[in-house]
């Protein structure tokens, strides 16, 4: 990328370092002045390095090899390696190379670095009242679309391959608070922001300052895809990164819209519509580039109104819409199956048996696998007693959607206040809310003028949680974070024990959500024991069976910048599980820990248990459709645990459908001239694969009593109660709203729905 920095010394580079370690060491350089770069091994040859700073032990390379491919590196002012005080053991030293152990003060890598620089630039950077170094001055906006126009005009002519995209890059936070920022603070920053987009630009790329507070890519000879994959990487290593203004540190959000180029009216079209995205971008602050789609109002066809349909005909299908999707996918699951074996069987390709012995197989598999997680979520399975690390400073995010949860939010607040943690406990409320609510909003300005680790936050702009929670990153404080629904009440020791799993080696702790309203409904009293069943026995078994857990959405505890890293993707109907998909797939460790507990409501209703279970049925769906391949080819995870992802992923989508071709089976065999013979012969079968079917979910209530907390376990008529509904009704209806899942998401239904709650009972 074109761009005028201080030469006076040559560029840092960074090979070897794991991914945790080189945020700490990108961060202080950039904003000490110094250009880096991060490479292999094989760069040390390519071009002139100021220094080198790597891992002690690179694999098939050792240090002193790197010493020697230094010694062929004109101005080479030495080796730094950096690592942990294991890592560093035995690693040479002397001669040009000096040991840093991470973790680090940023001060101490500054001072490190420029002693290890020839004079007389060590030195005058360490004189009182030298010069900060120079910043960058980047082309301004004109000159890029010079630039812009040139490659437009190359692509026309076809001398420029591939595709070419045009950039616009915004900081959430700096647009926010640039007025209250000093003079140069925009020059600095995007300094550092370049610095960043260079560490893996191609020598033709372009950079400008926009006028509208932006910076401006140009990246030519590129697909759509790879400028996506470009992008995405950059937009994570913005998050993690802590930039330096006026000496502040602090972490920004990015924003990234692109545009391709070709068939643009003009260059400033491109940067224009790239802003726009950019601003679809900051609509939930996720770190997901958006690429620019014309709007329906731009389509040619856009003036061509659809014929309305009668209105008695849209008010029926408004009410009736689950009725009628429920019928669509019976006949899809039971008519169209039936008419498939009768067809094939009509000419003479009968395959009813082979689909049937199918059937059971896979059923008896499930079974096999259902009993295996109870049988392995017998075994207690703690964390250490005690930390590896002192507890550090942890931050709680409680997402919630205000006139929704206005009964209970000061009573959520006020149990996050009286949580046990021996060190600072910041409590961060991000809400949303369309309309103002001056009471409820000052009541809890007034806890949070009591208490100042608590700090409420309305997201103007939110319509979801995803939203709440990407928004609050920037402000934690914590080095953990733990997620919550605004209707959680954690135990109070809960963060400790979360600490003791996360300072051990877990990314990501998923703790037991406990229903503590059970004894208000008939629904109520299912779904506290259903998610016993849930959290005491399917996720800690499969953990256990799989060799992964799952974050579902609250109750969770992250490491910060684990989090800040993948944030919440607001398009997904389950963003939760996103988010433990996109950790899972990169080696991240999630621990499912039953005895760390949080209290929650469930639905009371069976109305709003069926609009919950949908919403999370149909996101089910899109992450099986978006992470099934990912996690196949991912060389983070093992064969046993892609096995469980297709288990979790893929059968869990299929057994719904699958599960109920017994149906037509037996329509299709009765209705053969010989189909007596055919019910004789699987008549034992049959009746052995019923019954499963029916007690597959009522299979894991004897583990759940046995496991389940003493307050639900107290209630054994609750037990009896889900026993009965899961075998005779739940259980089929659980099927039911998945299948209706699938068809709602093939239609192109995405509304998110907000689960109701009752009226808190004192």
């Amino acid at each position: 990328m074109e761009r005028r920095l201080d030469e006076t010394t040559a560029p840092v580079l960074i090979i070897g370092l794991d991914s945790e370690i080189v945020t700490d060491v990108v961060a202080p350089l950039v904003a000490a002045g110094y250009q880096t770069r991060l490479g292999t091994p094989a760069d040390l040859a390519r071009s002139r390095w100021g220094l080198v700073i790597s891992a002690p032990s690179i694999p098939g390379l050792g240090a002193m090899e790197l010493l020697a491919a230094l010694r062929s590196t004109d101005g080479c002012a030495g080796l730094l390696l950096v690592g942990t005080a294991q890592q560093l053991a035995g690693a040479a030293q002397g001669q040009g190379v000096q040991h840093l152990v991470w973790p680090f003060e940023s001060q101490e890598l500054v001072a490190r670095v420029q002693s290890m620089l020839s004079p007389p630039t060590a030195q005058a950077l360490s004189q009182p009242g030298w010069p900060a170094p120079a910043r960058s001055l980047l082309p301004d906006e004109d000159a890029f679309l010079n630039d812009v126009v040139t490659e437009r005009d190359e692509q026309r002519a076809g001398r420029s391959p591939g595709e070419s995209f045009v950039v616009s890059l915004r900081l959430d936070e700096f647009d926010r608070y640039r007025e209250r920022l000093p003079p140069g603070s925009q020059d600095d920053l995007w300094h550092q922001v370049s610095q960043l987009a260079a560490l893996e630009a191609l020598a033709d790329e372009k950079m400008g300052e926009g006028k509208a507070g932006d910076l401006l890519l140009l990246l030519p000879g590129t697909s759509l895809r790879e400028a996506g994959r470009r992008l995405a990487a950059l937009s994570s290593r913005i998050a993690k990164h802590r930039f330096d203004l006026q000496g502040q540190s602090t972490p920004m959000s990015p924003l990234i819209g692109y545009r391709r180029l070709r068939n643009t009216a003009s260059a400033q079209e491109a940067v224009s519509q790239a802003r726009e995205a950019a601003q679809q971008s900051g609509l939930h602050l996720d770190l997901h580039p958006v690429v620019y789609r014309p709007s329906a109002a731009a389509s040619p066809t856009a003036d061509r109104e659809p014929a309305a349909a009668p209105a008695w005909l849209v008010g029926f299908k408004t009410r009736n819409a689950l009725i009628l999707q429920y019928v669509v996918t019976i006949a899809l699951g039971l008519l169209v199956p039936f008419l498939v074996y009768w067809g094939l069987g009509s000419i003479g390709f009968d395959i009813s048996k082979g689909v049937y012995l199918f059937v059971v197989v896979v059923l008896v598999l499930t079974a096999l696998s259902i009993w295996a997680e109870g049988f392995l979520a017998l075994r207690r399975l703690d964390p250490p007693l005690e930390p590896a690390l002192p507890f550090p400073s942890a931050t709680a995010i409680i997402a919630a959607y205000l006139p929704n949860e206005a009964p209970i939010i000061e009573d959520t607040v006020r149990a996050f206040l009286r949580l046990q943690y021996p060190a600072p406990l910041q409590i961060i409320l991000a809400y949303n809310t369309p309309r103002d609510m001056p009471e409820i909003e000052e009541r809890l300005q007034q806890i949070a003028r009591q208490h100042p680790q608590f700090v409420p936050m309305r997201v103007l702009t939110s319509t979801s949680k995803a939203q709440n929670v990407n928004t609050a990153l920037p402000y934690v404080t914590g080095e953990f974070t733990a997620v919550f629904d605004a209707d959680h009440q954690p135990d109070p020791d809960s963060f400790r024990r979360a600490w003791r799993w996360l300072s051990h080696g877990a990314d990501v702790v998923q703790g037991h959500c406990f229903i503590r309203n059970g004894a208000d409904s008939w629904v109520a009293k299912m779904v506290a024991v259903e998610f016993e069943q849930i959290y005491v026995v399917s996720h800690p078994g499969r953990a256990r069976l799989h060799g992964f857990g799952i974050f579902g959405g609250s109750n969770g505890y992250w490491r910060t910048g684990l989090l800040r890293e993948l944030r919440m993707h607001g398009f997904m109907l389950t963003e939760d599980i996103d988010s433990s998909m996109r950790a899972l797939v990169r080696g991240r460790r999630i621990v499912s820990d039953p005895y760390l507990v949080s209290r929650e409501l469930a639905p009371e209703t069976l109305a709003a248990l069926t609009r919950q279970r949908l919403r999370w049925a149909q996101g089910w769906f899109q992450i099986s459709m978006k992470w099934a391949l990912p996690a196949l080819r991912s060389r983070h995870l093992t064969l046993r645990q892609k096995a469980g992802m297709m288990q979790l992923l893929i059968w869990r989508e299929a057994f719904p459908w699958v599960s109920m071709q017994i149906i037509p089976l037996i329509a299709y065999w009765a209705m053969k001239a010989d189909g007596l013979e055919y019910i004789d012969w699987f008549v034992p079968l049959f009746v052995v694969t019923t019954l499963f079917t029916l007690c597959t979910g009522p299979g894991q209530i004897p583990f759940a009593y046995k496991l389940a907390d003493p307050q639900i376990r107290k209630h054994a008529s609750w037990f009896w109660l889900f026993l009965l509904t899961s075998t005779f009704f739940y259980g089929g209806l659980k099927n039911a709203w998945t299948r209706i899942a699938h068809l709602k998401e093939w239609q192109g239904e995405a509304a998110w729905v907000v689960t109701s709650r009752g009226k808190i009972k004192k």
